[in-house]
């Protein structure tokens, strides 16, 4: 549990790092490649994600393990490790909670605007017509996306509007803008506390809309005045669906057409921004795959260390409470990789002679101890550390 916790941490950290610095980009990349530049930079908070779960290269394992045995017996219980697991659990509730009801919400807003479209009719332009009218046109749905317009679609606009309308909305279904507000909705699902989510969230819509816009205008500049005149045309109100690509968007039709009137973008430009966002991303990426471990291993194995790995405060786990009444005994032998800055980076049970008995209070123990990092000419460097645990009712050596 403890493993999810530090997961989420460290994916929140990293996901407001990448928000500050592509909002610290976005004019650069505006000038450089329009915004269709600016969206396509938002991929590098998910490629952070993705990093985030890639696995680091094993810690170099000293050839001699050191081993720092440990014995436990009914009473001499230390209050932190058994205090420790119920916090741990009253968090990952309150955080399980928060999700279900986030993600319960932004499903419930979606079903509403799809039911209160009505009956859907086909029409010739391969668009479906609704009977209602929460705020159509839009691409509706992910599975099987379909642009929806409303019941006074043909008498609110002329033929040629509806072209720009429809190629509009179709722009956002062939480069699976759906998709990404998919992705969208399950992130600010997992990641509900997160303080700066809501804010990226919007910036991310907003680039999204101005992407289309020069997707779709931009093979056709002479129509920018008809497009910008048909944004304003539309009965203007704020997307209620998560999942929906709206044509209709209040809160940067300003920037909108502000973005048509800019003049075409210099191709030579192009390509210096793509560089910088391809840049952008390995870079981040690469930096946040390394914060996983305090150092990165070179491979090769360790004959000699200045220093051995030392645990300064070892307080004993709790003797399960089922173990003590049934008087069973054992022996639990953890391997504990600790890295450079002396965090213990992994846990695991080696072997166990009572399994899952005691496991599970040997390794919340083992992550809760103080540990000094071995020494390699002078220098703090990663390794591992032996310690079995011997579980023995009133004093016995031999109960394992």
């Amino acid at each position: 549990m403890t493993e999810l916790l530090d997961g989420l941490w460290q994916a929140s950290l990293w996901l407001a790092v990448g928000a500050l610095l592509l909002a610290a980009l976005r004019p650069l990349l505006v000038s450089l490649g329009g915004a269709g530049l600016a969206y396509r930079s938002w991929w590098l908070l998910p490629l952070l994600l993705v990093t985030l779960l890639l696995p680091l290269p094993r810690a170099a394992v000293l050839q001699h393990v050191p081993t720092v045995p440990l014995k436990v017996v009914p009473g001499a219980v230390d209050g932190l490790t058994g205090q420790s697991l119920p916090w741990v659990l009253l968090v990952l509730l309150a955080w399980a909670l928060g999700m279900g009801i986030c993600l319960l919400r932004e499903l419930r807003a979606q079903h509403r605007f799809e039911r209160s479209m009505g009956p859907l009719r086909a029409r010739a332009d391969g668009s479906w017509q609704a009977s209602g009218d929460p705020g159509l046109p839009a691409l509706v749905g992910l599975w099987r996306p379909r642009i929806v317009v409303g019941p006074a679609f043909d008498q609110q606009f002329t033929a040629r509007e509806r072209h720009l309308i429809l190629q509009h909305e179709d722009n956002h279904r062939r480069h699976g803008d759906h998709w990404a507000n998919g992705f969208l909705l399950l992130m600010r699902a997992v990641f509900w506390f997160h303080p700066l989510l809501p804010w990226a969230a919007r910036r991310f819509l907003r680039d999204q809309e101005l992407a289309c816009d020069a997707r779709t205008i931009g093979p056709q500049p002479a129509l920018r005045g008809l497009y910008a005149s048909t944004l304003l045309k539309a009965q203007l109100v704020h997307p209620v669906a998560p999942a929906v690509c709206h044509w209709r968007s209040q809160p940067v039709l300003k920037e909108r057409i502000a973005m048509l009137k800019q003049s075409k973008r210099k191709a030579l430009l192009w390509v210096p921004g793509q560089v910088l966002v391809v840049g952008v991303c390995v870079g981040m990426g690469a930096v946040a795959w390394a914060s996983q471990s305090g150092a990165m291993a070179d491979g090769v194995a360790v004959a000699v260390m200045d220093r051995e790995i030392q645990v300064d405060k070892m307080p004993p786990p709790s003797y399960p409470k089922s173990a003590v009444e049934q008087r069973q005994e054992g022996v639990v032998t953890l391997r504990v990789e600790v890295d450079a800055k002396g965090h213990p980076s992994d846990v695991r049970v080696l072997g166990a002679t009572n399994p899952g008995v005691f496991d599970a209070a040997s390794i919340a123990a083992a992550r809760s101890w103080n540990y000094r990092p071995a020494m390699k000419n002078g220098k703090p460097v990663a390794g591992a550390v032996k310690i079995p645990i011997t579980y023995a009712m009133d004093g016995n050596e031999d109960g394992q």
